[in-house]
């Protein structure tokens, strides 16, 4: 593996007694912990009725995701395709994010405390554990100081995409992966590790498919251009003719081991029913304007000082937002590494400069972007975009490739400072001011989170199956999308709490259905969905004629539903639901509903 100039030049030299070690180790367990408890603070006071103020629905997806897998686990059911929503074609799971290793291990977890809490729990070991897996990549097998491999684990662990992900991605927060693939990567080359490590590996590619699958193409990508700059040149073609046998050799078991456990998911993905082309996102609008790489995002220091900048497509999206003194700190971390490194270790530094500006350049879309305003210039990105599986891809996450590599260039920094210091107490101190310059206005402040409308209780005491037959269909109003993720809810609680199991119409997850083959949040609208969406967003009762009524009950007779369901308050993920509107357009629809328990009730008649 590519070492720090201290471990590269001087190997014989003696390491830092093994009690400070352990005292450091601790301290920056602690300070992992106590950052990723301060990020995710609002919600602690009680998981169950707060939400993620800017993506409530992502969360609530998420929650269902582990109640879900949960379920599957316990019940012996396909977890990566389900009929639950989405009646009566179902979701293929696969082409969505699943964390079906997450749902499974932390089941018994959600069937004690709920998987509210369960999420809270995960997103908060999420942070903390990338800041630890970094800090024993860097101090284990890359810098000797041990502050240095705090410095750069901090924050690569607590970078604003990493905090910005944090509202609700339990994918991308799940960064712990990397530095465990790119250990796992580079052991493949010892002798005789090809069997051991590329089983590893290969286990760990697999677990990373089921958590973040765009995450794992994203560091194979960045790994792939590493290794590729690296090894030619010149200062390290030895050691790589030497490696590559054993190299090549391991590989190929973690091909086999990884391409074994992925048989089914990845042909589900690709061949399988309700499967995609493409994205359902836009690559245009989710691309990383140029300027935002500059900027300071608004979950930070800088941003509660009023620094912050909206240049991300949304406040999860803030992959950059570095700040201009740690991009100038950047470079000047790279010219001084690179004046005092052996020919060797330049390689490392040129291998890391390359995949910084390529990923950078890459998620900058299709075409450029400046401060808000789309240029006609193409990128490379816009050249790509038709490639399969790149087309599935956010241009704007390819910069949480460049977020390691300074990361790492901060680690080397400090590393070599903290071993060769400056001569003169006037630099050392400049180098100290740059840092707290840099470093501190990136200090994460806690999520946005608020109160979310509790479950009824026509749900949480069992009433539904009163009306529901068991494995019958029932909806809340409005259906269940990304933007009134209620329904899903419901059956979250449900199963975790073993009530059984109800189907809901539609959902939040994708599908087929967009423009051009490529996929969709839910299923394309029908009549019913159109009238409930427009009265619930509007608050204007729609006009209600013979031939809506009988197209709306066509509807709920293509989705099998048994019982449409109105609670006193809907929870809009994005904007405000007006809930007497939606009474009134399902009475004009339905007729009369009943009051039951805490919510308004329509039986749909059978034909």
């Amino acid at each position: 593996m590519p070492t720090s100039p201290s471990l590269a030049t001087d190997p014989s030299s003696g390491s830092a007694p093994v009690a400070r070690d352990r005292r450091a180790d601790l301290i920056m367990v602690l300070a992992a912990l106590a950052l990723a408890i301060w990020v995710t603070s609002g919600m602690w006071r009680d998981p169950n009725t707060r939400a993620i103020t800017v993506n409530s629905s992502d969360q609530a997806l998420f929650e269902w995701l582990l109640a879900f897998g949960g379920h599957s686990l316990t019940h012996g059911e396909n977890p990566l395709f389900t009929h639950l929503i989405n009646v009566p074609d179902g979701a293929n799971l696969a082409v969505n994010t699943s964390i079906t290793v997450y749902a499974w291990v932390f089941a018994p977890l959600t069937y004690l405390i709920g998987p509210p809490a369960t999420f809270l729990v995960i997103l908060t070991l999420n942070l903390a554990a990338t800041a630890l897996a970094w800090y024993w990549l860097l101090s284990r097998h890359l810098v000797r100081s041990r502050l240095a491999a705090a410095v750069g684990a901090l924050f690569m662990g607590y970078c604003p995409a990493m905090v910005s992900h944090a509202n609700a991605h339990l994918n991308w927060t799940a960064g712990w992966l990397v530095p465990l693939l790119i250990q796992g990567v580079f052991a493949l080359r010892r002798p005789g590790n090809a069997i051991r490590g590329g089983v590893l590996l290969g286990v760990l590619v697999a677990v990373a498919f089921s958590i973040a699958a765009e995450g794992l193409f994203f560091t194979a990508l960045a790994l792939a251009l590493f290794l590729g700059v690296w090894a030619v040149q010149p200062s390290r073609r030895a050691e790589v003719r030497a490696a590559l046998p054993s190299f090549l050799r391991g590989l190929g078991v973690t091909a086999l081991v990884a391409g074994v456990l992925l048989a089914y998911p990845l042909w589900l993905h690709f061949a399988g029913p309700q499967r995609f082309h493409g994205t359902g996102f836009d690559p245009f609008i989710h691309s990383e304007d140029i300027a935002a790489y500059g900027s300071y995002p608004r979950r930070s220091l800088a941003g509660w000082a009023g620094l912050g900048s909206s240049l991300a497509p949304n406040p999860t999206e803030e992959n950059s937002f570095f700040g201009i003194p740690l991009l100038l700190l950047a470079v000047a971390c790279f010219v001084l590494l690179w004046r005092r490194a052996d020919r060797a270790f330049r390689a490392t530094l040129w291998a890391l400069a390359v995949t910084a500006v390529v990923f950078a350049v890459l998620s900058w879309g299709p075409t450029a972007k400046w401060n808000g305003r789309r240029t006609d210039q193409l990128l490379p990105f816009g050249v790509l975009d038709n490639l399969p599986v790149v087309n599935a891809a956010l241009p704007s996450r390819l910069a949480l490739v460049v977020a390691p590599v300074i990361g790492l260039l901060l680690a080397y920094t400090v590393d070599r400072l903290r071993t060769a210091p400056p001569r003169h107490r006037s630099t050392e101190l400049a180098w100290a001011l740059g840092f707290a310059a840099a470093l501190l206005p990136l200090l994460p402040t806690p999520l946005l989170t608020s109160v979310r409308e509790p479950i009824p209780a026509f749900i949480t005491a069992g009433t539904w199956k009163q009306h529901v037959s068991p494995g019958g269909v029932l909806t809340p109003l409005p259906l269940t999308v990304d933007v009134t993720p209620d329904g899903q809810r419901w059956q979250a609680y449900a199963l975790a709490h073993r009530q059984g199991e109800f189907r809901i119409p539609a959902g939040f997850f994708l599908g087929p259905g967009g423009p051009d083959g490529r996929g969709r949040i839910g299923p394309p609208p029908r009549t019913f969905d159109s009238l409930m969406d427009q009265a619930g967003r509007t608050g204007l009762v729609p006009i209600i004629t013979d031939g809506t009524i009988k197209e709306s009950l066509a509807d709920l007779r293509y989705w099998h539903v048994e019982a449409v369901v109105l609670p006193d308050r809907v929870h809009g993920a994005k904007y405000d639901i007006d809930e007497d509107a939606l009474r009134r357009t399902a009475t004009d629809l339905l007729g009369p509903p009943q009051r039951v328990d805490d919510v308004w009730l329509w039986k749909v008649p059978p034909v």
